[in-house]
């Protein structure tokens, strides 16, 4: 089992940069895919990026490619998501997800989920 806690949210314009940070517990970070997802008002929770676990592999949803990058530090059982040139559609609570095999985009294939933190995204 694996424990997750998410760090780095907060209040920006639009054009800056936030990132967000999401450690881990466990002796097991290394083998588990991680997932980045988003919620915002009103709205279903939406894919934004998973990494996998060796670090090799990575997917964007479409909003956030060339924006947002993934990373992780399986040293520092932390997975890293860089937001550059944000956008006040970008506002969201922000969640990060693991589970192991194979990268997914779907939420539901997760098993473990941090408490989330919010990013708001002004004009």
């Amino acid at each position: 089992q694996v424990q997750l806690a998410e760090s780095g949210g907060g209040s920006v314009q639009a054009g800056g940069s936030l990132r967000l940070s999401c450690a881990a517990s466990g002796r097991t970070f290394s083998t588990y895919v991680m997932g980045w997802f988003r919620q915002a008002p009103g709205k279903e929770r939406e894919f934004v990026a998973v990494i996998s676990w060796h670090g090799g592999s990575t997917y964007y949803a479409d909003s956030v490619k060339g924006r947002f990058t993934i990373s992780r530090d399986n040293i520092k059982n932390t997975v890293y998501l860089q937001m550059n040139s944000l956008k006040p559609e970008d506002t969201a609570v922000y969640y990060c997800a693991a589970k192991f095999g194979r990268t997914a985009v779907a939420g539901d294939e997760y098993d473990y989920w941090g408490q989330g933190t919010q990013v708001t995204v002004s004009s």
